[in-house]
């Protein structure tokens, strides 16, 4: 039997499974935390790699890996590869002025016609420049720039020079200065944000290796070209719901939209990856958790026992800021509250529906934009809930498609990691089948929560 690996090294946590090359399925796997936080050492993430591999039994017979990872993150390296500060992740809000300034110094349409997106405080661009003006010292000594699926595949093959850092064009894409229909960088746009030119990973093509040991390596991905490999999403639409909710569906050419709803990313296999990411989704679930003092199991029956529309009670659910709509600096609103519909089960309603409301828009974002939309895989920690499954359908007006609860970022690193190794891209099933959920839309439910994020919008 021959093995690959795959990584997800993800905000919260690193994940490993180890598979057969041919068939795919799944022999060992596991898991170590990261530490909470915008800004990270990423020594933390290299420490917790290293335990997930221990936790899956090693890597002594693995004859392929492949890393996937958080997208926009900026590692800054001097000119040794020592790590100049902690790495800014794509949920530090802090560089939202930057973003800003960025945009209106060449325009949003320049920024699209480079990079195919308009940059937020997400992307790695707006924290190379916030960089540059909160800490210039700081800023001089950077000498390469990478992401963190990189420096995890720099620091994994144990190599020693700053020319041996790699990419892939999906991650490279979501930095804000790579272009990926002519899949190079914009090194303009580099110096623009930090004020001098930088080392930049080699960008590798969806099938290319480079070596570590007598193993190889592939080019890794983004989390979200990860993802949608590992559930075989191929040209259905992909709804994510981890700690960023996502949707996007692979596409042949690049979006092009100078509204910066969505992010032109590229995929994982030679195509392109319209995106539509929001700041907000399981995370909102935690916190309704939190605030009702209950597990997710409770919150789920409590959500289920409500009314479509949790009898008015609507919640804008900008707990972390938002990303679409560009909204870094916003907080989250309960709407709507009477003394008739202040209950714990229609706040829960009200939780779930106001996350599936705000994907639900990002899927209207990419239907506009050219996508067909029948059907929708939906991913990611919070798909494991009921309440979630069965009230997504209502809200996104097509049925609803649940693969069984699996790590589909480090499986599409895997499934990644057989194909460089073989040759051809893996054609492996599913862990088990996917479970579908249909029921009648519910338009009142999205036309509620419109009403109400209009109104906090305005007020």
């Amino acid at each position: 039997m021959v093995l690959v690996a795959g990584v997800d090294s993800s905000t919260q946590s690193c994940k490993v499974v180890v598979r057969d090359a041919t068939s795919g399925a799944l022999v060992r796997h596991g898991s170590a935390k990261h530490p909470d936080g915008t800004e990270v050492d990423p020594a933390y993430w290299e420490t917790a790699l290293h335990k997930a591999i221990a936790a899956a039994g090693g890597l002594d017979d693995v004859a392929a890996i492949s890393i996937g990872g958080q997208q926009h993150g900026a590692v800054c390296l001097d000119a040794d590869g020592n790590v100049v500060r902690p790495a800014l992740l794509w949920n530090d809000t802090r560089s939202a002025d930057a973003a800003s300034q960025l945009v209106k110094e060449i325009g949003a349409a320049a920024w699209v016609e480079a990079t195919g997106s308009v940059p937020v405080a997400s992307f790695t661009v707006t924290k190379l420049r916030w960089i540059a003006e909160h800490e210039p010292k700081n800023a001089e000594r950077i000498a390469a720039v990478c992401l963190p699926h990189d420096w995890l595949t720099w620091r994994l093959r144990a190599a020693t020079t700053l020319n041996d850092l790699v990419t892939d064009r999906s991650d490279a894409s979501g930095t804000g200065y790579f272009d990926s229909v002519a899949n190079s960088y914009r090194r303009d746009l580099v110096q623009r944000a930090l004020g001098h030119d930088v080392l930049l990973p080699r960008v590798l093509q969806p099938a290319e290796s480079v070596s570590w040991g007598s193993r190889v390596v592939g080019p890794g991905a983004g989390d979200n070209a990860a993802a949608a490999i590992g559930v075989d999403a191929r040209d259905k639409a992909v709804v994510s719901l981890g700690t960023s909710g996502t949707a996007f569906v692979r596409s042949k050419v690049s979006a092009r939209d100078v509204s910066g709803a969505i992010a032109g990313f590229a995929d994982a296999t030679g195509a392109f990856l319209p995106l539509v990411c929001t700041l907000n989704a399981a995370r909102v679930l935690d916190a309704a958790c939190a605030l009702l003092r209950v597990d997710h199991a409770t919150l789920s029956e409590l959500a289920l026992s409500a009314p479509a529309g949790a009898g008015g009670l609507v919640m804008v659910p900008y707990l972390a800021g938002e990303r679409t709509p560009n909204l870094p600096l916003a907080t989250g609103s309960v709407l709507g509250m009477t003394l008739d519909n202040a209950t714990p089960a229609n706040l829960a309603r009200a939780a779930v529906e106001g996350v599936l409301c705000g994907m639900a828009d990002a899927l209207d974002a990419l239907v506009v934009n050219g996508a067909r939309i029948d059907r929708v895989a939906l991913v990611g920690g919070a798909a494991a809930s009921a309440a979630v499954q069965n009230i997504a359908p209502a809200v996104f007006g097509v049925p609803v498609e649940v693969p069984p609860p699996g790590e589909y970022v480090a499986d599409g690193a895997a499934r990644q990691a057989a194909w460089v190794l073989r040759g051809e891209f893996p054609s492996w099933p599913l862990d088990a089948p996917s479970v579908t959920h249909e029921s009648e839309p519910t338009p009142h439910v999205r036309a509620r929560y419109t009403e109400a994020r209009e109104h906090w919008m305005s007020s």
